[in-house]
């Protein structure tokens, strides 16, 4: 504050008097309609700085105000001390408004791209395809090619169609909470696609030539090879006079239509419950040819799809005669086959969304 002995300063709103300093009343709403006014109008972050340094700064005009706020009248202190007490809090909101005014339009000016209109235009980057859609759509085509429609069904299943028409016993592992995301209402998400081929059969009587591409859900720990969400593909066959051979012949002709020419298949025993007999198929490893490499772990196999002979109990549940009737079921993960087929180490990569991932499959 600048004010001498023998001076009056109206700009501060205070008046010396025989030495002493006096806060006036009326001059310092003059003084709170200056600071205020000095606020709004200005122009740079400087001068925004200035105002705040000359009134609400450690040597400033407020700072002195409340000091000398002793000398006030006793009839006109509360009021004083109401007005400058008001007015530091609405002139600092108010600089931190303007400041913020300001920047933004420092930034904008500085920060506004020019346009060259000389430049040549910039095409629109092509979308690519998933490799799990590129997977299901080629599987999709070739089994299409041997007369398999897709089939589809809901991702919410009746326990009856997930497993007890799927001859799935009652103690079966895959009905604990542990394996299988269970519903409030007693349904499920499947985990399979299977219930798909039981919600036909259900509807239409043989033949059935169907692939039920789709996703399924099992309570599985995420890491490099497993993920509580995948996708299966699985086909289903049923005629009369269906044989095991049938369906050699069908995942021969898929395994050379999709890995290639030169790969070989193999079959060995294995159990499920709604097929019978049940084999395991195995795809020679496509990378080594079969002589032993990290893909197959040194084997020379990859194990693709389980398969099998439908289980006559199944036919009885939907209603075929098990006597005439007879066919087959296959199911394969897709992911599995995207990872071996792309040489992709992590399933995790196939959900990051990464694009730098995506971006190389088209």
């Amino acid at each position: 504050m600048a004010t001498t002995k023998g001076t009056k300063s109206t700009k501060v709103g205070t008046r010396v008097r025989g030495g002493e300093v006096r806060v006036d009343l009326e001059t310092l709403k003059k003084t709170v309609d200056e600071g205020l006014g000095e606020a709004r109008t200005a122009e740079s972050a400087d001068a925004l700085e200035a105002v705040r340094i000359t009134y609400l700064g450690r040597k400033g005009l407020m700072p002195q105000v409340m000091k000398e706020l002793k000398s006030v009248a006793p009839e006109e202190r509360a009021e004083v001390g109401r007005l400058a007490n008001s007015f530091k809090n609405e002139l600092a909101a108010l600089l931190e408004s303007r400041r913020g005014e300001l920047n933004g339009a420092h930034s904008a000016s500085d920060e506004a791209p020019v346009f060259d209109f000389t430049l040549p235009g910039q095409g629109s980057r092509r979308g690519t395809r998933h490799p799990i859609s590129m997977v299901i759509e080629e599987a999709v085509a070739i089994f299409g090619r041997m007369g398999f429609t897709v089939a589809e069904g809901p991702d919410v299943e009746t326990p009856y169609h997930n497993f007890d028409a799927l001859n799935t016993a009652a103690h079966h592992p895959a009905r604990d909470r542990q394996d299988t995301f269970w519903l409030d209402d007693g349904n499920l998400l499947r985990t399979q696609t299977s219930p798909v081929q039981i919600r036909v059969m259900e509807s239409r009587q043989p033949p059935v030539r169907i692939v039920t591409p789709g996703r399924c859900y099992r309570r599985d720990t995420t890491d490099a090879t497993h993920s509580a969400n995948f996708h299966q593909i699985e086909g289903l066959y049923v005629d009369h006079d269906v044989s095991l051979a049938d369906l050699k012949g069908a995942l021969a002709y898929f395994a050379h239509e999709m890995m290639g020419p030169d790969v070989a298949v193999r079959f060995r025993p294995h159990f499920f419950p709604f097929t019978e007999p049940s084999v395991e198929c195995d795809f020679s490893c496509h990378v080594c040819g079969g002589a032993g490499c990290r893909v197959c772990k040194g084997s020379g196999w990859i194990e693709i799809a389980g398969a099998g002979m439908v289980d006559p109990r199944v036919f009885e549940r939907v209603g075929y005669d098990p006597e005439s009737t007879t066919g087959y079921a296959f199911g394969m993960g897709i992911e599995r086959i995207a990872m071996i087929r792309y040489g992709i180490p992590d399933i995790r990569l196939l959900y990051e969304n990464d694009m730098r991932f995506l971006r190389q499959f088209s």
